[in-house]
């Protein structure tokens, strides 16, 4: 009887290293639809798992979320250094991109939009032509010269009757103004804080939180859909709860790319 011949490897794979689900399942999606040879191999929600799984899979590219728990995707890349070829998915600005252009490295800007992540495939498929390149000396140039990221809001406590719960900003699905009070929707549960939503749009993540409305901010990855009627109206059509969020004209610029 023959020996089965060992598996081929039909294309390149790659550990997706990203401590915000939502904005994970999202990368994923795109990148599956616009490189759908690579195989995600293994996925992470902080650097130490991130690590364990480019030892235990050896992929051809890391996607590394620049500031995840445990360890930065900067201190992974530092230890997979010409291991495989990496791509820091990042919510810099342009200015502080120049600092991945002058190293040379790969970006994928948050939240991923197709045309951005189309480049950085193409750049990606055109370096794997070649070994990994050592970064560590334009790694520690990238620790220099970036700017530190800026401090969110990560969780928010909230009151439900006489209970007070912690809610995570990526539970969040959008807040809305409810008199002297904000009511803080998720998925399965409403609660109220006493934050105002022009407080709030100056605290949390705007590659996460869009105000859509002076009286709503809406998470951009709840978003299903959006509306437009026949006056040219906006409303927003959310993926886990049935409410819809009309969008003031102020804000329809948000939306021209959809």
């Amino acid at each position: 009887m023959n020996s089965p011949e060992p598996a081929t490897k039909s294309g390149p794979t790659a550990v997706l290293a990203e401590d915000e689900p939502l904005l994970a399942d999202e990368l994923a999606d795109l990148l599956h639809a616009l490189w759908p040879q690579l195989e995600i191999v293994a996925r992470a929600g902080d650097g130490v798992a991130a690590l364990n799984a480019i030892e235990a899979h050896q992929p051809d590219v890391a996607f590394l979320d620049i500031h995840m728990p445990l360890l930065t995707g900067v201190e992974v890349a530092r230890q997979v250094a010409g291991r495989c070829h990496v791509a820091f998915i990042t919510s810099y600005d342009e200015h502080a991109l120049e600092a991945f252009e002058a190293g040379a490295m790969d970006y994928v800007l948050k939240p991923p939009t197709a045309a951005r992540l189309a480049t950085t495939i193409q750049r990606l498929k055109a370096r794997l032509q070649q070994p990994p390149a050592d970064l560590r000396r334009a790694l520690r140039d990238l620790v220099e010269r970036a700017p530190e990221a800026p401090r969110y809001l990560q969780w928010i406590n909230a009151s439900r009757g006489a209970a007070v719960r912690l809610i995570t900003a990526e539970e969040i699905l959008y807040f809305k103004s409810d008199q002297k009070y904000t009511l803080v929707v998720t998925a399965d549960t409403e609660a109220l804080i006493k934050k105002t939503i022009k407080n709030l749009a100056g605290e949390l993540d705007p590659t996460m939180f869009w105000q859509v409305h002076r009286s709503a901010i809406v998470n951009v990855h709840a978003i299903d859909s959006v509306i437009r009627d026949d006056r040219g109206n906006l409303t927003l059509r959310l993926k886990q709860r049935p409410d819809k969020l009309p969008v003031s004209e102020a804000y329809h610029h948000l939306f021209q790319q959809m």
